[in-house]
């Protein structure tokens, strides 16, 4: 049988000899970020600061979940200069579901230079009235 190995683990465990692997992939600690907002109606381009990403921080991926329906509002994740780098715009419409998110380039991202605000951007229509929001982003801590 033929064995195989995974792009993380190449180079690290196979017969190549070891070799130090990258730190956001292989054995990195996971840390989060937790964000939670109690809606009142928060508008269309409204936005929502969830932290920030410290240097050396690598996005793995984020959930979210909320005790009310958003209705038709859509939520995106991502930062300032890219809105829906870790979640395009979607509706969440199950409360009390939590649901992940995050998009698989996202393993190729590099380990961020600097200090990284992550956002959270209103679409399409307002949030509830009531309620409360929560959003998780997980991150490797590389450094």
């Amino acid at each position: 049988m033929a064995t195989f190995y995974s792009r993380e683990t190449n180079g690290v465990l196979d017969t190549q000899g070891p070799a130090r692997a990258s730190a956001q992939n292989y054995r990195s600690k996971l840390k989060r970020i937790r964000a939670t907002l109690v809606m009142a109606a928060q508008g269309i381009a409204d936005t929502i600061v969830l932290g920030e990403l410290p240097v050396g921080g690598v996005f793995a991926f984020g959930v979210i979940n909320s005790t009310a329906t958003l209705g038709a509002a859509t939520i995106a994740v991502g930062t300032v200069a890219a809105p829906a780098a870790h979640r395009a715009a979607a509706v969440f419409t199950t409360p009390d579901t939590p649901t992940l998110f995050g998009k698989a380039a996202a393993s190729a991202d590099v380990p961020a230079a600097a200090t990284t605000r992550l956002i959270a951007t209103i679409a399409a229509a307002a949030l509830p009235g009531a309620g409360t929001l929560e959003i998780d982003i997980y991150y490797s801590d590389t450094v």
